[in-house]
């Protein structure tokens, strides 16, 4: 692992499934390299929320991520709500965290 690499500097590699998602310790020296907002949920997934003063402003945020996220070829889910938006990242062809991921997340922060 190139540690020395900003995350959200790398691409997002497409999953084409058929490899093992992150073990627990493969996901522990990745979540410390994006913000320690961050959770990671079961092993499975990153979750993230983020607060606005307003709709338009999460509506915003969530328009400018959601580009990245098709720049990237690579999708998160996202709940928007008044002054809220809920990010839940993992990669779904094999139901689990990849490195992509935590790019994602690092992508994001960035914002």
């Amino acid at each position: 692992m190139e540690e020395n690499i900003d995350l959200s500097e790398k691409i997002c590699i497409p999953c084409q499934g058929g490899v093992p998602p992150l073990n627990e310790n493969e996901i522990g020296q990745f979540i410390t390299r994006i913000s320690s907002e961050w959770n990671v949920i079961d092993n499975h997934h990153l979750l993230r929320e983020w607060k606005f003063k307003d709709f338009k402003s999460a509506l915003d945020f969530t328009n400018i991520a959601g580009e990245i996220c098709e720049e990237q070829n690579h999708h998160a889910d996202f709940e928007l709500s008044w002054g809220r938006v809920l990010v839940k990242i993992f990669t779904h062809k094999i139901d689990g965290l990849v490195e992509s991921d935590f790019i994602l997340a690092a992508k994001f922060d960035k914002i």
